[in-house]
């Protein structure tokens, strides 16, 4: 662990570490925190367009995230279903129900080390 800065900041200053997770791929993310949303939300409505909706997102926007995220993977992370006597829908894939798992546990380590960092700086 590097030595603290705390000698160089202002004594009045609340000093908080912050910062995102992503997955990314040659330099691009492709998995995070919005992406992450997309997927819940689609696995609770059943529907790309409804998710897309309840996240104040372009239905296209959606499509593209998920499109780009599947290409990413060995294996579809949502399926679309169209048309039908349900008017279709989306589910989500067993391995996009294990990347959602696999980022919320990543995700627990990585707040620890932004709140034990923050609290390092505290004066």
């Amino acid at each position: 662990m590097s030595k603290s800065i705390k000698h160089i900041l202002k004594k009045d200053l609340v000093i908080k570490v912050g910062g995102k997770l992503w997955l990314e791929s040659e330099g691009e993310r492709f998995f995070g925190p919005g992406p992450l949303e997309l997927l819940e939300k689609i696995e609770e409505t059943g529907s790309i367009r409804n998710a897309a909706k309840a996240m104040n997102m372009s239905y296209k926007k959606a499509w593209e995230l998920i499109n780009h995220l599947n290409g990413q993977t060995n294996f579809p992370i949502v399926i679309p279903q169209t048309g039908g006597e349900k008017g279709g829908g989306s589910t989500l894939t067993s391995e996009g129900m294990e990347l959602i798992k696999y980022y919320k546990v990543l995700r627990k380590p990585f707040k620890t080390f932004l709140e034990n960092e923050s609290e390092r700086l505290k004066i």
